[in-house]
C-alpha cells in the first residue's frame, strides 16, 4: 500500500487504513470521514492502520537499533535493570514472567518498560515510580522517551476522533490521558532453542489499556481473531502503525468498540532461530479515571455490560491475572 492509497483502502489482513492528517489538517468533510471510518473499524475489527502518525523512519530505525543492542547483552547485564515490586511497569522483565489471562505457561518473551514522566508542576508529579536509567546503550533512555512522546501525541489525536465518534466533546479524553500511566514496552521474543510445548511468544489476549499503538515489528507473528473465529496474520506496513482498542475503551463504550483478541505465534520450526522485536505503546489514562459505560453507549432500558471500576483498579486487577503482580 502506498501513501496515496484512499482512506478506505483495506490492509492485506482486512484492517482498514486511515490517514491521520485527514483529521488534523483536512477539510471538514475529510475530518468527518476519518471519524466515521475509524469508528466503524473499531466497531467491526478493533484494529486500524494509520498513516502520517508522526513517527519517522529514522526515529523507528534508531529505536530498534538501541532496543536490539540492549537485549543483545548477557542476562546479568539486563537483570541489573529489574525493579522488584514494580509489577513489570518499569525496567526489565525476564523471560516467562508474564502469561496471558487464564494461561499458566509463561510467554516466550523478555521486555523493558518505560513509563510516564511529568513536570514538577503536574498534578500527577510524585505519583509514579521513576524510569530506570540504562547505561548501555547510552542512547537507550533518550531514544525510548522520544518515541514515547511521539506515540503519546499520536494516541491523543486518535482519542479526539474516537470521542467525536462516541458523541462526546472532542477533547473529552485529554484531561484524563494527560500524564496518564501510559507505557512504552520494548519486547524481545528470543530464538526458540527447544520444543516450546504449549508456550507461544504471546498467548491470545486483549490489551488492558484505552488504545495500543504498534509500529512494525522486526518479524511476522502477530495475528488477530476475526469475527468468524479465524486467526488472521497482521503485519504493519513500513509507513503505518497499527492502533487497536483496549479493554478500558471497550468498557467505556459498553462494548460498542471492540477490544480484539490477538496473539504472537511461534514461527515455523525452520525459523526458530530468528528472534523477534516489537515495541508497542499502551496508552493509559490517569488511575482515577472511571471506566463506567458512557451514557451515550447504553441503550435506553438496558444496564451496562460491566460493573463500575476505575482505570487504576482495573489495571491492578489485570496485572495480577497475567502474573506480573502478586
Amino acid at each position: 500500500m502506498t501513501a496515496t492509497s484512499p482512506p478506505h483502502a483495506l490492509h492485506a489482513a482486512g484492517i482498514p487504513s486511515v490517514d491521520l492528517q485527514d483529521f488534523l489538517t483536512g477539510t471538514p468533510e475529510q475530518r468527518a470521514a476519518f471519524v466515521r471510518e475509524l469508528g466503524q473499524a473499531y466497531e467491526e475489527v478493533g484494529f486500524v492502520a494509520v498513516r502520517n502518525h508522526g513517527l519517522s523512519e529514522a526515529q523507528t530505525d534508531a529505536l530498534y537499533r538501541s532496543v536490539q543492542a540492549f537485549f543483545g547483552q548477557d542476562f546479568a547485564a539486563k537483570s541489573a535493570y529489574e525493579v522488584p515490586g514494580a509489577a513489570g511497569q518499569r525496567g526489565y522483565t525476564r523471560f516467562g514472567q508474564e502469561h496471558a489471562k487464564g494461561r499458566l505457561e509463561g510467554d516466550l518473551k523478555e521486555f523493558f518498560q518505560v513509563g510516564q514522566e511529568v513536570s514538577p508542576q503536574h498534578k500527577m508529579n510524585g505519583a509514579y515510580p521513576p524510569n530506570v536509567a540504562v547505561q548501555n546503550p547510552a542512547d537507550f533512555n533518550s531514544i525510548t522517551m522520544q518515541a514515547y512522546r511521539t506515540l503519546e501525541a499520536c494516541g491523543q489525536h486518535m482519542l479526539r476522533a474516537i470521542a467525536l465518534y462516541l458523541d462526546l466533546p472532542e477533547h473529552y479524553f485529554h484531561d484524563w490521558v494527560d500524564g496518564g500511566t501510559s507505557i512504552l514496552r520494548a519486547i524481545h521474543y528470543g530464538p526458540i532453542t527447544s520444543d516450546p510445548g504449549d508456550a507461544v511468544r504471546a498467548a491470545e489476549h486483549e490489551d488492558i489499556n484505552l488504545i495500543t499503538l504498534l509500529m512494525g515489528a522486526s518479524a511476522e507473528g502477530l495475528e488477530i481473531l476475526s469475527k468468524a473465529g479465524v486467526w488472521v496474520p497482521v503485519t504493519a506496513l513500513p509507513d503505518q502503525i497499527v492502533v487497536n482498542v483496549g479493554d478500558m475503551l471497550q468498557r467505556l463504550s459498553n462494548h460498542r468498540l471492540k477490544s480484539t483478541t490477538h496473539r504472537v505465534v511461534n514461527p515455523p520450526r525452520e525459523r526458530w532461530s530468528e528472534p523477534r522485536y516489537s515495541i508497542p505503546f499502551f496508552l493509559h489514562p490517569q488511575p482515577d479515571m472511571p471506566l463506567d459505560a458512557l451514557p451515550s453507549c447504553v441503550p435506553p432500558g438496558t444496564t451496562p455490560l460491566d460493573p463500575p471500576i476505575t482505570a487504576g483498579e482495573y489495571l491492578d486487577e489485570r496485572l495480577r491475572e497475567i502474573g506480573l503482580k502478586k
